[in-house]
């Protein structure tokens, strides 16, 4: 089974399609934040939040909690695709709905591999894969630039390092990030 979780006017051919609202027309009416999911444990393969999981987990336990179905509804080695909106740019920070900035920082507190690792130096990272009984690995970050961003990286104006500069430094820059998971059981 694949899910599009919050799939809004985002219909995915070959996934069941999730959104609290009857008003997108979804395959299933479902708040995410209520607990647990309908479905199986170990039983999706592909689990999609196309600028959704924004909307979410405003409280730490229901964030938590959401996190926790996610993994428990996945199989071993299922992937996991969040797109999301940089929560430096005025995509995140103008809707009133958005209520969690996600970031690939989020996600890695979710590995067992990196949790182990800052446990190992002494690092002061919270081990929330340990904490809350899951394992994520992140795969691949990607970030979208904004114009003029975009156009000055695309035509080598602006190195991937130099856009990192301006990202930390600036708001607009990044317009989107993409982060791909796999799930570890």
């Amino acid at each position: 089974m694949k899910l599009n979780m919050g799939c809004g006017a985002r219909k995915e051919p070959g996934f069941l399609n999730v959104d609290i609202t009857r008003d997108c027309s979804p395959d299933v009416i479902w708040d995410m934040e209520k607990t647990p999911w309908p479905w199986e444990s170990n039983s999706t393969d592909s689990v999609l939040f196309s600028h959704s999981l924004e909307h979410v987990g405003a409280d730490p336990q229901v964030f938590k909690e959401i996190i926790q179905e996610l993994y428990r509804v996945c199989t071993n080695g299922a992937e996991v695709l969040i797109r999301v909106p940089h929560p430096r740019h005025d995509d995140f920070l103008t809707d009133p709905t958005h209520v969690r900035a996600i970031t690939s920082g989020t996600f890695s507190m979710l590995s067992r591999r990196q949790n182990e690792a800052w446990i190992k130096v002494g690092s002061g990272h919270t081990p929330l894969a340990f904490y809350w009984g899951v394992d994520f690995e992140i795969k691949k970050v990607e970030y979208n630039p904004d114009e003029p961003f975009r156009t000055q990286f695309m035509e080598g104006k602006i190195s991937s390092e130099q856009l990192a500069v301006v990202a930390r430094e600036r708001n607009n820059v990044i317009k989107e990030i993409s982060i791909s998971l796999a799930v570890l059981k």
